[in-house]
């Protein structure tokens, strides 16, 4: 085996978690995951290119145990705090060929027992791996993720562009959750009247009255909406 399919893995991975986090209610994780991964690959290449190369079984298990620590990371993003979905997949897939590579490549030596142990292992892997894909790059929906990121945004003061709190309250509302939805639309509601945007705001607020209203909303929420926008008006007022 070439260290240098498993480099140019690296690198398609990394670049691509890099690009796709911005499309993340939270961009943190998978940015910083695909950073470190690009510290490695550069690492790892220039370890290729040195008088005595990389061994091919130390890059091997370098790419297990890095898509493993992810593997894990990513798993508790998607499925417990909900921050985002794309971590994960992409580990599995450098966990996963890292890991069928490296029975691969000791096949010859096995005994029956364990090349079927090997083959039930990898078919395993595969299965999980397809999984993630589906959950998390095909049918992963954020919508309590994107309502987190505009609340924070708004706290910041960051009302419109790239993941400021209009955007991500757009993304906030979903179909599959209708229970989130008052609170998106009472947001969209409140910021646009904010901004003046009396169309935007009276469509939004249509849309929470089709839901029940503001009594489809918590009390917490509605203050957690307010409390940011009062203290930029009264900021804007003072300027």
């Amino acid at each position: 085996m070439e260290n240098w399919w498993f480099l140019l893995l690296e690198f398609a991975i990394a670049a691509t978690l890099i690009f796709m986090s911005r499309r993340q209610p939270f961009p943190g994780p998978s940015k910083r995951y695909g950073i470190v991964l690009l510290i490695l690959a550069l690492l790892l290449l220039i370890g290729e290119t040195g008088p005595r190369p990389t061994d091919v079984h130390v890059h091997l298990f370098v790419l297990l145990a890095y898509g493993s620590l992810g593997l894990i990371r990513g798993v508790h993003n998607m499925l417990v705090t909900r921050d985002e979905v794309i971590v994960a997949p992409f580990a599995g897939v450098l966990f996963s060929v890292s890991a069928t590579a490296i029975m691969a490549d000791q096949w010859d030596s096995l005994t029956v027992f364990e090349e079927y142990a090997a083959f039930a292992t990898i078919v395993l892997i595969g299965g999980g791996q397809t999984w993630l894909v589906f959950r998390g790059l095909l049918i992963g929906r954020l919508p309590l993720a994107w309502s987190k990121a505009g609340l924070v945004a708004l706290q910041r003061g960051q009302i419109s562009g790239p993941h400021g709190a209009l955007e991500c309250f757009e993304k906030s509302w979903d179909l599959e959750e209708e229970h989130l939805n008052p609170m998106a639309w009472l947001a969209l509601e409140r910021i646009n009247s904010f901004i003046g945007n009396k169309s935007k705001s009276e469509y939004w607020s249509k849309r929470l009255a089709e839901s029940g209203g503001e009594d489809a909303v918590a009390d917490e929420w509605i203050e957690a909406i307010e409390l940011p926008l009062a203290k930029l008006r009264s900021s804007s007022e003072e300027e």
